[in-house]
């Protein structure tokens, strides 16, 4: 049984609805603010608490169509339930969404069609449910050998069944145009006299039918070589401890070094000091050298725009998919992971899917333009960057601002943690560090190292920083409450928590880094990634995400706030990975490093990482 089926315009107005039940809580408002707006419609259901909410597009008129249910029904008439109310709807009042935008319409007549479409198809699904499936169409008989060489056999009802079977949703448009066919000869109000008119939407099959199983042959075990082992020369040229060098480095050369004025950053009018933005390539100059590398002839190019114009107005599957196809591997190329990727693209395609072109765009621009923008709202923070703001908050409290630093080993936890620290002193701000990695060996002395070098960094007037230990092999969550309490009796405006490095399936260490927090409640987690990666990106941060809230015990678990990306100088325009982890958390990203000096702190502009990742 449905909960409740509405129809909302793109800008957010409900035009019509049907609700079966009261809801619980927002979930349509849910999906609007995460699935619609963050552009993640490619998805085929969004489980809100214990809602499933399914939608389908009217794109030609910036119409959305929403279906929910309880998630522990299996409802299979839902999918053409969608596309033949849509149909209706549209055939119906075509016109006066087209001229009031749906504003002042009156959709009151459309209750009694809708009660007569489910009714038919809840009656229709019941009956196919009691009816036995006949052998040929089940799984059974197409694994057989007799059944994949038997000729005469209809394989593609038995594959549509499996479908249907497997939970996959199965929608033929023959199907729906004879549904409407019956239900207008039924006589349903303002629906007789009127033909069916093909919508542009079109729904595109779930899935290919499965393909017949193949059986697999075993693998031989290889026999282990053991005449490859390295030779004496190879092992001297490998050999580098005779050239190593010892960082000899001293708190009295940093100061020397670093404590010229004009190298500690730049103040603002309110005397701030500001993180300087990220230096990247500007779009002009991409554009300038892209001018040259059309070869084609011009007539090839007038004939190719001439056909733009005059054949296929109407944005199809068919002339979606080889454009989004070549951003799909652009974005790859650009280090996006490929599940993220596929997502985009499909989410962009079903908002475009029906769209009309106007008299002189081209396919291309188009889905670059809606490209462009879906990745600006993505990466667009949805809540304050304003830390300092936030500290501010804390001191008025009488409390001290706590930010933890968590990620997996390696990718420079406590050297950004320093550098975040060496801002903060900056802008007079008194921060205690806490050494809460008590697994890593030498952890508690880098910090130690590092707290050494910021004292001698400090200016007069500056911020007091001072580190605050306990040793290794202790409970780092009774640290960090240590701290904590030590920073509150002792004035210090914020607390930096350092954390053990520590891969996403590890689970004692996942356990214990959901504790600290659980018990701490930091104000901000910030999960610290290396700009290099890809695919891994997107493993990590939902393991750690889903190891803070099933580890926590709590009714509302801590998730991630918040990124630092690291090492952004190696990676040239694969800036991919920024993309990646805010389509994956939806939090922002803080700031990135990009290199070794405590200066190296900067802002991450959109306008720039959607340039790079847009450009060829």
């Amino acid at each position: 049984m449905l909960d409740l089926f509405t129809i909302i315009n793109k800008g957010g107005l409900v035009l019509w609805k049907h609700a079966f039940t009261p809801l619980s809580g927002s979930p349509v408002e849910a999906l609007i603010k995460n699935v619609l707006i963050e552009e993640r419609s490619g998805t085929d259901t969004y489980i809100k608490d214990s809602y499933a909410l399914k939608w389908s597009f009217a794109n030609e008129l910036d119409l959305v169509f929403v279906v929910a249910y309880q998630k522990i029904l299996q409802l299979p008439y839902i999918d053409e339930l969608l596309e033949t109310v849509k149909r209706l709807f549209i055939d119906t009042y075509k016109n006066t969404v087209v001229v009031d935008q749906g504003i002042n319409g009156d959709y009151s007549e459309f209750d009694p069609i809708f009660s007569q479409v489910l009714q038919s198809l809840e009656q229709k699904f019941s009956n196919r449910a009691r009816a036995p499936r006949k052998f040929e169409n089940t799984k059974k008989f197409e694994t057989t050998l007799k059944g994949s060489q038997t000729p005469g056999i209809n394989t593609s009802s038995s594959s549509s069944a499996l479908l249907a079977a497997s939970g996959k949703s199965v929608v033929d448009d023959d199907e729906i145009t004879k549904n409407i066919k019956a239900l207008k000869l039924q006589g349903s109000p303002r629906g007789s006299g009127k033909s069916s008119r093909k919508t542009s939407s079109r729904t595109s099959s779930s899935s290919a039918p499965p393909s017949t199983a193949t059986e697999k042959k075993k693998s031989q075990k290889k026999m282990r070589v053991w005449d490859g082992q390295i030779s004496k020369g190879e092992m001297e040229a490998l050999d580098y401890s005779g050239s190593g060098q010892t960082d000899t480095t001293d708190a009295d050369t940093l100061k020397a070094q670093y404590l010229d004025e004009t190298k500690l950053g730049t103040k603002n009018k309110q005397g701030i000091y500001e993180v300087q933005d990220v230096d990247m390539v500007d779009e002009e100059e991409d554009d300038e050298d892209n001018e040259g590398d059309d070869d084609q002839p011009k007539s090839a190019g007038m004939f190719s725009f001439l056909k733009s114009i005059t054949n296929q107005r109407e944005m199809t599957a068919e002339t979606l998919d080889p454009v989004l196809a070549s951003m799909k591997e652009l974005m790859i190329n650009k280090n996006v992971a490929k599940d993220i990727a596929d997502r985009l693209c499909d989410s962009v395609k079903q908002s475009l899917l029906g769209k009309k072109l106007g008299s002189f765009e081209r396919i291309s621009t188009v889905v670059r333009t809606s490209m462009e923008q879906a990745l600006k709202r993505i990466l667009t923070p949805k809540t304050s960057l304003d830390i300092l703001r936030d500290i501010e908050q804390a001191k008025s409290e009488k409390r001290p601002y706590t930010i933890t630093f968590i990620g997996v080993n390696g990718v420079g936890k406590s050297t950004n943690l320093s550098k975040v620290c060496f801002w903060l002193l900056q802008n007079n701000i008194k921060v205690l560090i806490a050494a809460c990695d008590t697994f890593r060996s030498g952890a508690v002395e880098q910090l130690r190292v590092h707290a050494r070098n910021l004292r001698a960094l400090q200016t007069s007037g500056g911020g007091v920083v001072e580190l605050f230990e306990r040793g290794y092999g202790k409970d780092s969550a009774g640290i960090a409450k240590d701290a904590i309490a030590y920073a509150g009796a002792n004035n210090f405006d914020v607390v930096l928590i350092d954390t053990a490095g520590r891969m996403q399936d590890n689970e004692p260490l996942m356990r214990a880094l959901s504790k600290l927090v659980s018990v701490n409640n930091p104000d901000k987690i910030i999960f610290v990634g290396e700009a290099l990666v890809g695919n891994e990106a997107v493993d990590q941060l939902t393991k750690f995400n889903n190891a803070l809230k099933d580890f926590s015990g709590l009714q509302n678990p801590r998730h991630i706030d918040g990124m630092i990306l690291t090492k952004f100088d190696t990676i040239d325009d694969k800036v991919g990975a920024a993309l990646t982890m805010t389509y994956i958390t939806g939090q922002p990203i803080y700031f990135v490093g990009c290199g070794q000096t405590y200066l190296d702190l900067k802002n991450l502009r959109v306008s720039h990482i959607v340039q790079s990742l847009l450009r060829n």
